[in-house]
């Protein structure tokens, strides 16, 4: 038997709601209830800096949770299976304009008696009014609750089951965590990935110490600075390019211990197709930059205009995006822009409408080996002047070049040497990251 406990802060008060709907309630709801005012919910789950957060959440579940336990474990404990449901909401306000979001989680059971196991998710509500917003949410926490007992040896299952009757266009998951002992073997960056790849979300990201974030809680009023690549594997070149570019993007800040968030960022065409092999490979990668201290993002943005709403979503900072000379050239070829009706002039104009710079990393010109820079790029004449406009008034500016002879060489090639066994390779990437290369046998590298 199923029997919990429903806790729902500020808007999200639908999710009981279905349950008593239904009917047969009573062999399932232990409790339901609502701290809409905030001095009831300090009163029963003590003050918070953030009352829509994660540790919030958390916090509702601890209560809940034991108490639950405490009232009911001795009574009916050997044939019951307990769960504590919570959220924490906003919707949308009476003028508007705020962000509406929250989160919720379960703690749950999947035998009597046995440890619990915690499902937390972070939501963002798009329908344009209240009533929509909370009715979907509710929808969303039903799902929850449902995959959690029914879906539980299929993680990707219970995050298919989320928008059942729904779509992804009202609500968006960028977060979820899996922890519990039914859950041990589940890396949940791979989940945020699925989310991804299931289009519950546009981006996902996870933190150098491999814990899944919500955006908001790393980016929240920071200056960004973001390169993107295969990162297969993360090469000096790459790391070069972010050093250099970090000390000018500290400059334009005019304040030399900033606090600025750096990530690398992969999209969704360099890590997804389908099997097994490609939920190992992305890992590799990500756990080289993870252990290399850096934030990961992985993201379903083609193109950078989407990027740069999607960080100015969280902060007014400033944000830098590190490019080399060849990406640079694929941003000025209006071939990517044909579905935009004001093609590449409308992204630029997307793209460069806030605190936003590229910052470009120079590169050796094949045919006469000099350096090629941002200021010294040949255009064709269609985007030249466009592309003046833009270095004219630093949205676009070239950063010092480290190592020339690096440029040669992309994170493609150094995997093609990896794999076809030329040593060569160890030149283009820091000893760290060749030791774990060796030691974990990545991209194709044998011992023998």
């Amino acid at each position: 038997m199923v029997y919990g406990t429903f806790a729902e802060i500020g808007a999200g008060q639908e999710v009981a709601r279905w349950f008593f709907r239904v009917g047969g309630a009573a062999g399932t709801v232990a409790k339901s209830m609502s701290a809409y005012d905030m001095n009831f919910s300090d009163a029963i789950y003590g003050h918070a800096e953030r009352y829509v957060s994660r540790a919030r959440v958390l916090t509702m579940l601890d209560h809940e949770y034991e108490l639950l336990i405490e009232r009911l474990k001795e009574k009916r404990g050997s044939e019951t299976t307990f769960f504590a449901f919570a959220n924490t909401v906003v919707a949308k306000s009476y003028h508007g304009n705020n962000e509406c979001h929250g989160w919720m989680g379960i703690r749950f059971q999947l035998r009597p008696q046995s440890e619990p196991n915690d499902i937390i998710l972070h939501v963002r509500m798009m329908d344009k009014d209240n009533l929509a917003q909370q009715e979907a949410l509710g929808t969303v926490g039903v799902n929850l609750i449902y995959g959690a007992f029914y879906l539980s040896s299929d993680p990707e299952g219970v995050l298919e089951s989320l928008l059942d009757d729904l779509s992804n266009d009202r609500i968006e998951v960028d977060m979820i965590k899996f922890s519990g002992p039914d859950f041990e073997r589940i890396d949940n960056r791979l989940m945020s990935l699925h989310l991804v790849k299931l289009k519950l979300t546009e981006a996902a990201m996870f933190a150098a110490n491999k814990e899944v974030l919500q955006p908001s809680e790393i980016l929240y009023h920071k200056s960004i600075l973001v390169e993107r690549g295969s990162f297969r594997p993360v090469t000096r070149l790459n790391l070069e390019m972010l050093s250099s570019a970090r000390k000018q993007f500290l400059a334009d800040l005019n304040t030399p211990n900033a606090d600025v968030v750096e990530i690398l960022e992969m999209t969704t065409s360099n890590v997804l197709s389908t099997g097994a092999v490609e939920a190992s490979d992305f890992l590799a990668r990500a756990d080289l930059i993870c252990d290399l201290g850096k934030t990961v993002l992985v993201s379903d943005f083609t193109q950078f205009h989407k990027l740069a709403a999607y960080l100015f979503r969280y902060t007014k900072e400033k944000v830098g995006i590190v490019v080399g000379i060849p990406l640079l050239k694929e941003i000025l070829d209006e071939k990517y822009y044909t579905d935009l009706e004001g093609g590449i002039v409308e992204s630029f104009g997307r793209l460069f409408r806030k605190n936003l710079k590229l910052y470009v990393y120079p590169t050796k010109d094949a045919a006469t080996g000099d350096m090629l820079t941002a200021e010294s790029l040949i255009l064709p004449q269609q985007v030249k002047y466009l592309y003046q406009h833009l270095v004219f008034n630093n949205h676009v500016g070239s950063v010092p070049c480290v190592d020339l002879d690096l440029t040669a060489f992309s994170s493609r090639d150094v995997s093609k040497l990896i794999s076809n066994g030329d040593p060569k390779w160890e030149t283009m990437v820091v000893s760290t990251v060749a030791q774990m290369i060796k030691e974990r046998e990545l991209f194709g590298y044998k011992k023998s």
